[in-house]
């Protein structure tokens, strides 16, 4: 998603800084973006989003090279796993610490620069859908996730008005993604009873397993990390946008779908019951779409 983001940046003209605790990585995402921009569109530089002054080096050199900053957007985030499942309380410190420690020492760092620059600035976090879709073996990073969606919130208030600070809660991104490395990918696939060949590629096993997420929303279609970069970009571009959160349409079929569902399931009580039920089941339902489409009209 941060490599997508950082092409479609340069696409439209932006300088671009690509921070990773992997400098290599940044390297190659740099060169990338200089193909597209020439030499002088892209930095890496090495970022550990843990230690606040790696983050103030960081925010230093692109303010020398590029003389300023202007939107700030952070993809990191970890997603703890191990073999029986279970994590330890280490892994859960840890995912806290990167998903959403980090952010507010990122966002805090660049206040400084926003303050001095003193003016217009965009700020985009990524959350996910976890947020609010608690799930069974994932509860660190549901946790942290909903965390980051109140920091986007709290950042909004205390930025602005010079800054505006948004978020995307995007559903499972597996293309291309590093927190689904193979063996995570493979314990995914066993838990959803999924076959699969043990000599397949890494990529052939993360089409897998979007397929199968795909299968599970009302569109039916897996979520390219050119999506949400797009929508990243639109978020930090120059249109104002009022609303902190911005729910993907892969979110809003997956509530339609509940909803359904729920109200498939009261059909069978007894008739004296399923009036009052279905009235406040529909009554629900109505107020819960118009919530989420208000949302994006305000977007």
């Amino acid at each position: 998603m941060g490599r997508e983001t950082a092409l479609l940046a340069a696409d439209r003209g932006a300088h671009v800084v690509v921070a990773d605790k992997d400098v290599a990585a940044a390297q190659a995402v740099a060169a990338e973006v200089q193909k597209i921009g020439g030499k002088e569109a892209a930095i890496a530089v090495a970022i550990d989003i843990r230690k606040r002054e790696s983050i103030l080096q960081a925010l230093r050199e692109t303010a020398s090279t590029y003389g300023g900053l202007d939107i700030i957007v952070n993809t990191a985030a970890v997603f703890p796993s191990s073999p029986d499942g279970q994590i330890t309380d280490a892994q859960w410190g840890l995912t806290l610490d990167i998903n959403v420690t980090a952010n507010h020492r990122l966002v805090e760092g660049a206040s400084k620069i926003f303050r001095e620059q003193d003016l217009a600035a965009t700020v985009v976090l990524v959350s996910s859908a976890n947020a609010v879709v608690p799930k069974r073996g994932s509860e660190a990073y549901d946790v942290s996730k909903a965390a980051v969606n109140h920091l986007v919130r709290e950042f909004a208030i205390s930025l602005a008005p010079k800054v505006r600070v948004n978020g995307i809660s995007p559903a499972t991104v597996v293309k291309g993604s590093t927190m689904f490395p193979r063996d995570r990918v493979i314990a995914s696939l066993g838990k959803y009873s999924i076959p699969f060949g043990q000599a397949a590629s890494d990529e052939d096993l993360r089409s897998l397993l979007a397929d199968f997420y795909a299968e599970r929303t009302l569109t039916h279609q897996p979520i390219d990390p050119k999506d949400c970069a797009a929508a990243i970009l639109f978020l930090a571009g120059p249109s104002p946008v009022v609303q902190p959160v911005i729910y993907s349409r892969w979110m809003e079929a997956w509530w339609r779908h509940f909803f359904d569902r729920l109200r498939s399931s009261r059909s069978q009580l007894n008739c004296s019951r399923v009036g009052k039920r279905q009235w406040s089941q529909r009554k629900t339902g109505r107020l819960l779409s118009r919530s989420i489409w208000a949302r994006r009209a305000a977007v």
